[in-house]
């Protein structure tokens, strides 16, 4: 056999020995990465929110820098806009997103869809900002009937709203659009047109559109803050794919680190914040928001990281109660450990989950 000299031999050996060190970090770093959280190596979070006001703390947290100066130099924030709900839940389902901003409706949606295993919501955002705007004529539930209502889409949030408020005033809808009242659903976008014109006669919508329709001479007849416990009602919350979430807490800590930083800057900062709004929308929809129309819909608005949920459970059960849904065990849905770390590190109260 032939023998190597004596300095190949010492190389060798060197190697080994650096290869077995390195392989031996490496385990570690894995190691503390399951147990503590830790993400090895560049990151990047796939962040969906809509461009709009109920989705404040994410718009600002994105246009300010909030969330990228909280993630840190090793994690990528690619952020994503959507129009509705069951459209960012497919992008979770696909891959294609790790963490959305997004109402009760599809959440639960989501977490049924998937047998409690895809999503946890792990923050809320905002609360409020919905209502029933009608023509003036119409001063009570009773002068509804026969008359046409708009809901943003059937099954979402505000159709289940309006369904049953209308069942608790002894009113039938169907899903078909039959029955006492006749639901329409249709885009936010061409609830103005079409309440303009007649072809309906309100709309239970969320903000701007409670203030572009009253502007263009309707009224609120419901404001939905008055029909919950202490006003307040989850219009959206943070929700992040489990996936990514066992992948890398971390990170899901440094998002929600930016969630309630976007949220003190929005309550703390409003004109700062509604100038960011307006200008991100600009950025995004190729028009700017109304500057004038945010601060008319922002006193309707309460931004919280307090998810409510007692409110997603109540409405889940008015959504089985007008059959647009079977029940769901909501068991597991929810892990806010995340967020009270971020409470409790700025000395706040922590969300005591029912």
């Amino acid at each position: 056999m032939r023998r190597l000299p004596l300095r190949r031999l010492v190389t060798l050996a060197t190697l080994a020995a650096l290869g077995a060190a390195t392989l031996g970090s490496t385990a570690a770093c894995g190691d503390d990465s399951e147990s503590a959280g830790g993400s090895s190596g560049p990151v990047t979070l796939r962040l969906g929110y809509f461009p709009n006001i109920t989705h404040a703390p994410a718009v600002v947290g994105v246009e300010k820098g909030i969330f990228a100066e909280k993630l840190g130099t090793n994690v990528k924030l690619d952020p994503k806009t959507f129009n509705a709900g069951p459209a960012a839940i497919e992008a979770v389902f696909s891959g294609a997103l790790d963490a959305t901003y997004i109402g009760p409706n599809p959440t639960v949606n989501a977490f049924s869809k998937s047998k409690g295993e895809a999503v946890r919501v792990i923050s809320g955002a905002a609360s409020g900002g919905v209502a029933l705007v009608v023509k003036p004529g119409i001063t009570g539930a009773q002068d509804l009937k026969g008359k046409k209502i708009a809901t943003p889409q059937l099954g979402n949030t505000q159709d289940v709203a309006v369904r049953y408020w209308l069942k608790q005033q002894g009113l039938t809808t169907t899903k078909e659009g039959g029955g006492d009242v006749k639901i329409v659903p249709q885009e936010n976008a061409q609830t103005i047109e079409t309440f303009n014109s007649g072809a309906i006669d309100g709309a239970w919508v969320p903000e701007p559109f409670v203030s572009r329709l009253v502007n263009a001479g309707g009224k609120v007849l419901v404001d939905e803050r008055d029909l919950w416990p202490d006003k307040k009602f989850v219009i959206t919350n943070l929700l992040v794919s489990t996936k990514f979430l066992k992948a890398h807490p971390d990170v899901v800590q440094r998002l929600v680190d930016g969630q309630v930083a976007a949220n003190e800057f929005v309550n703390t900062k409003p004109d700062e914040a509604q100038q960011a709004i307006s200008d991100a929308i600009g950025k995004i929809t190729g028009k700017p928001l109304d500057l004038k129309l945010i601060k008319q819909a922002w006193p309707t608005l309460e931004f919280t990281n307090d998810p409510i949920s007692s409110s997603l459970k109540a409405g889940l059960d008015h959504a089985v109660d007008v059959d647009l849904t079977e029940p769901v065990d909501l068991k597991g849905l929810y892990d806010l450990k995340y967020l009270n770390n971020a409470l409790k590190a700025q000395g706040k109260a922590e969300v005591v989950q029912p």
